[in-house]
């Protein structure tokens, strides 16, 4: 009897002492797909704050983001994870592409440079992550050389994905194109902007990332 209430007791201790993991949960997409909106209305509703600098010029959040202990709860459930808002991944980032939204050329290159960095960085990060949410703009082509590329690295890593269709305000918005570009995830309609449909998101991240 004393070794089995030794072994009980050590296996309480453990219990307690144990340290509690924090996910990790990372946001993923091509520019302005709306992550940085989206990492904003998670931590407002959650935390009270924002989390960065929202712009409507591509590849605006140019290093990774990270806000700690966030607690969302849902029909008695609780979920805590570290959220990881990171730089919109691309193929290609030419500097013009910044000149044309009014920027000087030696800044544009300035920022084409760190959006390289930042798509680098992206890639790095995903080893860590153990939920990934990609973000897509609704309104645009899902089959596209980026979102191959995303979806592919995170199938390769085998980390759980909860697709985003967002921008579901905007009349173009498609999500049937979404879910059949991508049938073996789940798809939730959003907008980050207005807060639309954020109660399923949530739920959908528990049945994630539970």
């Amino acid at each position: 009897m004393t070794g089995i209430f030794k072994k009980l007791l050590s296996k309480f201790f453990k219990n307690i002492f144990k340290k509690k993991k924090k996910v990790k949960l990372g946001l993923y997409g091509p520019p302005n797909g709306g992550k940085t909106t989206l990492a904003n209305k998670i931590c407002k509703d959650w935390l009270g704050e924002e989390m960065g600098t929202v712009s409507n010029i591509s590849h605006e959040t140019r290093e990774i983001q990270i806000k700690e202990e966030i607690t969302i709860k849902s029909k008695g459930k609780e979920l805590t994870f570290n959220l990881v808002d990171t730089p919109g991944i691309a193929t290609k980032i030419d500097y013009e592409e910044f000149i044309k939204e009014g920027l000087k050329e030696k800044e544009a290159k300035t920022r084409a440079k760190e959006a390289t960095k930042g798509v680098i960085d992206s890639i790095k990060w995903l080893d860590d992550m153990d939920v990934v949410i990609v973000v897509l703009d609704a309104t645009k082509d899902p089959y596209t050389q980026v979102n191959i590329t995303i979806i592919g690295n995170l199938e390769a890593r085998d980390i759980p994905v909860l697709l985003v269709a967002n921008k579901i305000d905007l009349k173009k918005a498609d999500i049937k194109k979404v879910q059949s570009a991508f049938p073996q995830y789940e798809v939730i309609g959003i907008s980050a902007k207005f807060g639309n449909n954020l109660d399923d998101f949530y739920e959908a991240l528990f049945r994630v990332a539970g």
